[in-house]
């Protein structure tokens, strides 16, 4: 995969911080937009993973790396796949493209030496459950806020070795099932977590990250 990449680096009270914007251009359908954030002394990364980002991403990105990580926030559809309702449903695809960019951060001097963390949202939650239970040497927690992770699978659920975290929204009946159908092949540390109605999943999963990524 292609990969085209513009740096600024970006002065302030804390380390120095730098910012990445990546487009990884796939065999078709153009390219995953992503961008990277990290201090100076960021010692693990968090792939923020979404089908397609929102305005939202920035500021989550950014209060994750104001926690100490490295953060590379990146698409998984492309603009033109992200019109089609059923493409977030392709979980194979979904996957494949996460371990691109798990090669990418494998090889990039800024972040091959981290231990690395997912966090997804939505319909990308079963991708990153497949893609961790494949790079299990690579992957060292996992933070899903809702998505339907059953639809990893029972084999990927049984070979995970990465501890699972799962937000759930107020009133977010599918994940909260979904969890439940999953969690008898889970072999690892997880956990279910309700969230209130206006919080924001930041907190909760910097706080399993702590506990689960930095060993």
């Amino acid at each position: 995969m292609q990969v085209t990449v513009r740096m600024e680096t970006i002065a302030d009270c804390h380390p120095i911080k730098m910012n990445r914007s990546l487009a990884l251009h796939t065999a078709s359908h153009g390219p995953l937009y992503g961008h990277l954030v990290f201090n100076a002394d960021a010692r693990a990364l968090v792939l923020l993973i979404r089908s397609h980002l929102t305005a939202v991403d920035t500021p989550t990105a950014e209060k994750l790396a104001d926690q100490g990580y490295a953060v590379f926030a990146m698409d998984l559809l492309t603009t033109q796949e992200s019109q089609f309702p059923d493409a977030t449903q392709n979980v194979p695809k979904l996957t494949q493209r996460l371990i691109e960019v798990l090669d990418f951060a494998r090889r990039d001097p800024d972040l091959e030496m981290m231990p690395v963390g997912i966090f997804s949202t939505g319909d990308t939650s079963p991708a990153a459950i497949r893609a961790a239970a494949q790079r299990d040497t690579q992957i060292k927690a996992l933070a899903c806020h809702g998505g339907m992770i059953d639809r990893a699978g029972k084999q990927s659920l049984e070979f995970l070795q990465a501890p699972v975290l799962v937000l759930s929204d107020p009133e977010d009946t599918l994940s909260s099932a979904s969890y439940e159908h999953a969690s008898p092949y889970l072999h690892v540390p997880h956990e279910l977590r309700s969230l209130y109605p206006a919080e924001g999943p930041v907190t909760q999963v910097a706080a399993w990250f702590s506990m689960h990524l930095h060993g």
